[in-house]
């Protein structure tokens, strides 16, 4: 076999997949990139789409004997043959083709340079860094402009890492001087600011170095100081002179023809008497109405006031949007309904400045979009709508949206399509992958597997300019992760740092009996009396053999256990070497010489 090559092509091929028979186990692994020559296009790009490992020598029948201990292993080949999926070649003007003749049987496989890989899989250009290709060294960066401009998606079930790896977005996107506006319903992005103090050893490994954004950063919160004491500012709406299109933002779709006729009247009448109003005259208004479709009115405008979001002075939309900054708008402690109100006023307004360009080209973040824009059969919010218009219009006017949530069937289905760049980590439920792998661009059902079987913190990205679905091994955040699970039972490791705290009955008791004694005997005597009299003296000495006989009794108890077990123990280490070296016996000794096959003709024979 050649220098470096690591299998043969052998058996039926085409342009697109082929068989090869592996030299070693250790060679090449399920999704590695291999490269072969094609006599007419030159290094074609492959990947491993499954490997399999088979003995025709050794049958079931040797197998169930060997299993019942009644014949010994002896020596057998391994045929060890891998399918690979052919990815392409770039041409002289750099598009992907695929080659239009077969790969030969006899051609050599080897392992794919790094170079390679990133040209034919277009990761050559791009600036937003975010891992290492799963298993090799390559960076993975995408672009900037096509992940603002296109949209872009984060999908996984809890605990898969899916705001990391929105945090790690985030970062590169705040040092490109992009503006964002972060819809953050459980306060997980205010860290932000400061440096990842967390696994230092993995900076190295992704070539970055811990930092914070805190001078980028504002952190607004709708509630108030007392249930979000971290923010920074206040959050508030305009509460002067509401017209009917901001009140229909406030409130459900669910109102009736009377309730939205009373509301209009309410307003109208107020425009024509009051150069200014509040929501008060609003409720004033409405009372004076004689339909008793006006209580239901009342409830929700007073709902809406109590809620202390409406104020003399809003935080505007040109303050929320700057150039390099991110603004937080922290939901915790916010009634969910309150909530959604909110996403749908900013959106709308977000989506108006850029129209009007009054604020520069800015990314959207939805975290947990499924509550602000649900598919069709499940709670309707009053956000949805316009979610919906800036996913199918934000990009001719420079407004990205980033959605993230956990639950991807219930996200709406029109604002998924429209995200070009799909980051999907582990997802496990069925009706969620059933979504993905129908509803995404450039995801299979054949793929579904791949999903489930996802580590923490590998994540499988889908974009129009990469050429097919790749795995990347997210990086480590530079700045402080707030979304980490909070522990409810504490380790015992974390006890006594670097020693495994381990307890017994026994020991718990002997030394609660010791503790005890032990504080009876070290207890002054200062009675005149006692220290005089020669027979008290005599007495307390006796007491004091007798306490000494009781704290030695659970000791003795102790060591004698564990004289027992440290015997066992020897016992069991002087059994394993015999075992061993039967084992070792069985699988030196040979069955005779076998017919030689095609196999190891190729290579020679293996043994196991």
């Amino acid at each position: 076999m050649a220098k470096d090559s690591i299998g043969v092509i052998f058996g039926k091929t085409s342009s697109t997949s082929f068989r090869f028979a592996v030299s070693d186990s250790l060679a090449t692994r399920r999704a590695d990139y291999i490269k072969v020559w094609h006599e007419s296009d030159g290094w074609a790009l492959a990947q491993v789409s499954t490997i399999t490992s088979s003995s025709e020598d050794f049958s079931v029948e040797e197998a169930v004997d060997a299993a019942e201990g009644t014949s010994k292993i002896g020596d057998m080949d391994e045929h060890i043959i891998a399918d690979a999926t052919v990815i392409g070649v770039r041409d002289k003007d750099g598009v992907l083709r695929v080659p239009k003749s077969p790969f030969s049987p006899g051609d050599k496989i080897f392992k794919a340079d790094d170079v390679l890989i990133k040209q034919t899989l277009g990761l050559m250009r791009g600036d937003v860094y975010i891992g290492l290709l799963d298993g090799q060294s390559v960076r993975v960066n995408l672009d900037a402009n096509n992940l603002v401009q296109k949209h872009c998606s984060i999908l996984a079930k809890t605990g898969a890492g899916k705001s990391y790896t929105g945090g790690v977005i985030l970062e590169e996107l705040l040092d490109k001087g992009v503006p964002l506006l972060i819809i953050d319903p459980h306060g997980e992005y205010a860290t932000l600011k400061l440096p990842n103090d967390d696994k230092p050893s993995s900076f190295e490994r992704y070539g970055i170095t811990p930092k914070g954004y805190a001078s980028q950063v504002t952190v607004y919160t709708p509630a108030n100081n007392v249930l979000n004491p971290s923010a920074d500012s206040l959050f508030r709406l305009n509460g002067i002179n509401l017209s009917i299109k901001e009140l229909s933002q406030f409130f459900s779709d669910e109102r009736s023809q009377n309730e939205t006729g009373i509301l209009f009247e309410a307003v109208s009448k107020l425009k024509v008497e009051k150069q200014n109003y509040t929501i008060d005259d609003i409720i004033f208004e409405v009372g004076q109405n004689k339909s008793k479709a006006k209580w239901n009115v009342i409830n929700k405008l007073e709902t809406l006031r109590e809620t202390g979001i409406l104020a003399d002075k809003a935080t505007t939309i040109n303050e929320l949007v700057q150039d390099g900054r991110a603004s937080i708008i922290d939901m915790k402690g916010v009634n969910p309904d309150l909530q959604a109100m909110i996403v749908a006023k900013l959106c709308a307004d977000i989506f108006d400045a850029r129209k009007l360009n009054t604020v520069p080209p800015c990314m959207l973040v939805i975290e947990e979009a499924h509550n602000f824009c649900p598919e069709k059969g499940f709670e309707r919010t009053v956000s949805t709508d316009i979610l919906r218009t800036i996913a199918s219009e934000g990009r001719k006017f420079g407004l990205g949206l980033m959605v993230v949530s956990q639950r991807p069937a219930r996200v709406d289905k029109n604002i998924l399509s429209q995200c070009n760049t799909q980051i999907i980590m582990k997802v496990t439920n069925p009706n969620d992958l059933k979504a993905i792998s129908k509803g995404l661009e450039g995801i299979g059902s054949d793929v579904e597997d791949d999903i489930k079987s996802l580590s923490p913190g590998v994540a499988m990205i889908v974009s129009t300019y990469i050429e097919r679905p790749i795995l990347v091994d997210i990086r480590t955040r530079k700045s402080k992760h707030g979304g980490a699970s909070v522990p409810v039972v504490k380790d015992p490791l974390d006890q006594t740092p670097g020693t495994r705290v381990v307890s017994t009955g026994i020991d718990d008791k002997s030394r609660s009996i010791m503790d005890s004694k032990m504080s009876d005997i070290a207890r002054p005597v200062n009675d005149p009396q006692i220290i005089g009299n020669p027979k008290t003296i005599i007495d307390s000495q006796k007491m004091i053999d007798n306490a000494r006989n009781i704290i030695e009794s659970p000791r003795a108890i102790i060591n004698k256990a564990k004289t027992i077990i440290e015997t066992k123990i020897e016992t069991k280490k002087t059994e394993q070497p015999q075992q061993h070296e039967e084992i070792k016996e069985q699988i030196e000794r040979k069955k005779g010489k076998r017919e030689t096959s095609i196999y190891r003709k190729m290579f020679g024979s293996r043994k196991k």
